[in-house]
């Protein structure tokens, strides 16, 4: 790869390498992973790759064609001419050739100019592309990293409401068999019980199912499973943004607009002449001639006169796709903008959802536990545990949540304006 992959930005770099153990997966080292084990990068570097190659094959045209030919001609009878009332042969009814010539470009009006001006800007075009693509990838190995961390939680949220319905069941049933209380206590705490171990089940679905997305998107196998460190994405600027200077997709887009430019002018040369030099030597071996070897050089002009009206076809066609690309990069831009100010709203909100659910936690395990002693004293009822107990876990997992989005609104924000 000749050109650095530019997804982790300083500050997150600085970040990531503090505080980390040996043991530990940072997103750092995900990050890094996606470089050779990306299956998107590795496509889009091909893609990059061939479009440098197209700027060599546009910049051939300016330079000499050399072409060699040889051949060996069978005749059925060799050619003659009639002088009078004799016939002369002129040639051998079997002979070699041989050849050598160039061709050299003098001068085509721009022709050639314009054609590798034009694959200069569908090279930088794929590079910043590519640069793009590499922006989107480590949004969404971000996006997973966190999402693990976050599945990690709520799984651990889903153990402990099965631990608080195991206990809370084994309550119900002392009491029952005290004759304190009915049978339908029990029931419905074995019925709690049961769908908070079906929650069980699907939490660790989810964490399996984040592992495996993170792994492909890393290059990794799929069976890795590492300690995750719980590191804080780094808080974002959220103004004073040049997004048309820093965002790659749009970068790419005005190289695109220019390529199509040079496009136009290249076909509208087609209507002015080419002046060109040609230079070669020949051989046909002839024991009826006294020159085999004929060296020849021309100085020529070529203009076409008619081509059923291809070129001004295409002239239309080209300036229609220039038209094309400009609005695109217009709407390119205004979605840029879009993007960027959602993602700032939504890292706004995700801070105000942390300040709202801080002290959510805390109030529901103090709700739990009065509703617990209440029951054990036969001043409340069953469904007050049970429903305290399915307010904490929902406060636990509205905090997570919050946590969850709060690092990939940052993420999110860095990426609308390009610096990902």
């Amino acid at each position: 790869m000749t050109a650095r992959l530019r997804i982790i930005p300083p500050l997150l770099a600085i970040l990531l390498a503090t505080g980390a153990r040996a043991d530990e997966l940072s997103l750092r080292d995900c990050l890094d992973g996606a470089r050779q084990g990306n299956p998107l990068l590795r496509v889009a570097l091909h893609d990059r790759r061939s479009a440098a190659e197209g700027v060599r094959l546009a910049a051939s045209a300016m330079l000499p064609r050399v072409d060699l030919q040889a051949g060996y001609t069978m005749q059925s009878a060799p050619q003659a001419v009639k002088l009078g009332g004799l016939t002369q042969e002129t040639q051998q009814s079997e002979y070699p050739f041989a050849g050598a010539s160039l061709h050299q470009t003098i001068y085509d009006f721009g022709r050639s100019r314009s054609r590798e001006e034009g694959a200069r800007s569908q090279a930088r075009a794929a590079a910043f592309a590519y640069g793009n693509l590499e922006q989107d990838v480590a949004l969404q190995i971000i996006r997973a990293y966190y999402a693990i961390l976050h599945a990690e939680r709520l799984l651990q949220v889903a153990r402990d409401e099965v631990s608080q319905r195991e206990t809370h069941r084994g309550v119900a049933m002392a009491l029952y068999e005290e004759g304190v209380t009915t049978r339908n206590d029990l029931l419905q705490a074995e019925v709690r019980l049961s769908a908070s171990r079906q929650r069980l089940l699907a939490a660790g679905s989810s964490l399996e199912n984040a592992w495996l997305i993170l792994n492909y998107l890393t290059g990794a196998p799929d069976g890795r499973r590492s300690e995750l460190a719980r590191e804080e994405f780094p808080t974002p600027r959220t103004d004073g943004y040049k997004l048309a200077e820093e965002r790659r997709d749009i970068l790419a887009q005005r190289e695109l607009v220019q390529s199509a430019e040079s496009t136009v002018a290249e076909i509208g040369s087609g209507f002015y002449p080419e002046i060109y030099l040609k230079a070669g030597v020949d051989y046909l071996q002839n024991d009826r001639v006294v020159e085999q070897s004929i060296a020849s050089a021309t100085v020529g002009l070529k203009f076409n006169l008619y081509d059923g009206l291809a070129t001004t076809t295409k002239r239309r066609q080209a300036t229609e796709h220039l038209q094309r690309e400009r609005e695109r990069l217009k709407g390119m831009e205004a979605a840029a903008r879009l993007e960027f100010e959602t993602a700032r709203n939504d890292l706004e909100v995700a801070v105000r959802r942390i300040e709202t659910t801080g002290d959510s936690i805390r109030q529901g395990e103090e709700n739990l536990r009065i509703n617990t002693d209440r029951y054990q004293a036969q001043v409340g009822t069953a469904s007050d545990v049970v429903d305290a107990q399915t307010l904490l876990s929902q406060a636990r997992g509205d905090y997570y949540q919050a946590l969850y989005d709060l690092q990939v609104a940052r993420a999110r924000v860095m990426r609308a304006a390009g610096e990902l």
